[in-house]
């Protein structure tokens, strides 16, 4: 009898025991969890495009990371920071961009020479861009300072004297990518070449290291006559190559000089492209547009998409009235803010 209570003492002990150890292991397995959670969500957040990729460099005629690779970043250009375009240049569009669309890359596009631009109202031009570019950095993101003009040779004082600024806030900072003459029109490159020179030096004087994109004539589209001829002298300078999807006249012959230019290696950029035409509005062609995404790739290019405004034309991102706020939905897009975002989404 002593011995069978003994046994049943013996049982009810282990399996006191037995509850007990399954108590801590579970607890113990739910802490694991959480922490592992905890880790990956705090993973996901510092995987910021800059610091994944971090300071960028040129190396043997190409654009490459911290780990000299091509990072290929991807993303969106606001509109002329004036007209229509100037609502949503604001931290609200910029966080939403980066959240739902995936941009790893924006392109701010000051307007300088209409009524309302950086001529006529610097102080509240460059209020404007610097709000945007602090919450892209905030963002962790890489951030384009467009000097949006197409006559820059003109205003050459005044770009530099904006540029100083600029380097002088941002210098350090690894997001920032200065972009010193938009879309030259038909001027020599002789011409562009000194301009760049000279806005290059000023910058130079305060950061010593960020990207500095330089035009091209007739648009950004003589880059194979930029890199028989490209600035010396210098480093990390890359060269921004334009074209819209769409136009005609945009097709195999535009897509040679561009080809020959990386051949001669000059190192591009795709500071700017439309699903459209070249006045931003005409035909959207899928066809056309894949052929051109799918030659971006094959380059490991950077490329900004034209562009954030609500408008009825083709290469608007956003319909007429689109929430100044960001959160967009699919009926605030446009066909083509639709095909970028679903494009945004794939790649980056």
């Amino acid at each position: 009898m002593q011995i069978e209570i003994k046994i049943n003492q013996f049982i009810t002990k282990s399996v006191a025991r037995m509850k007990n150890n399954l108590k801590k292991f579970i607890k113990i397995m739910l802490i694991t969890t959480t922490m592992s959670a905890i880790g990956f969500t705090l993973k996901a957040q510092n995987q910021s495009p800059v610091s994944t990729h971090g300071q960028l460099k040129v190396t043997d005629g190409q654009l490459v990371d911290k780990n000299n690779v091509p990072p290929q970043l991807r993303g969106i250009s606001l509109s002329w920071s004036i007209w229509g375009g100037r609502k949503y240049y604001n931290p609200k569009v910029v966080n939403w961009l980066a959240k739902d669309f995936k941009i790893s890359l924006l392109r701010v596009s000051m307007a300088v020479e209409p009524d309302s631009g950086y001529l006529k109202d610097p102080a509240g031009q460059e209020k404007l861009v610097t709000t945007v570019v602090d919450a892209a950095i905030k963002k962790g993101l890489y951030v384009l300072i467009d000097w949006h003009d197409h006559h820059a040779n003109n205003n050459l004082e005044q770009s530099k004297a904006f540029f100083a600024k600029m380097a002088k806030r941002y210098h350090g900072i690894p997001n920032v990518i200065y972009e010193v003459f938009n879309e030259p029109e038909k001027i020599e490159w002789p011409v562009v070449k000194a301009y760049a020179e000279a806005v290059i030096t000023e910058i130079r004087k305060y950061d010593q290291q960020n990207i500095i994109v330089v035009g091209s004539p007739s648009w950004d589209q003589d880059v194979d006559v930029a890199a028989k001829d490209p600035i010396t002298g210098q480093h990390n300078i890359v060269y921004s190559f334009h074209f819209y999807a769409s136009q005609p006249s945009h097709q195999e012959g535009l897509m040679a000089k561009a080809d020959e230019a990386i051949r001669l290696k000059l190192p591009l950029f795709v500071t700017e492209w439309g699903v459209g035409e070249a006045d931003g509005d005409g035909v959207f062609d899928l066809e056309k547009n894949a052929k051109w995404m799918n030659w971006m790739e094959r380059n490991k290019l950077s490329w900004a998409n034209w562009n954030i405004t609500d408008k009825k034309e083709t290469t608007a991102i956003l319909m007429p009235g689109a929430n100044i706020n960001g959160n967009w939905t699919e009926k605030e897009l446009t066909p083509a803010g639709q095909y970028i975002k679903t494009q945004l989404n794939k790649l980056n």
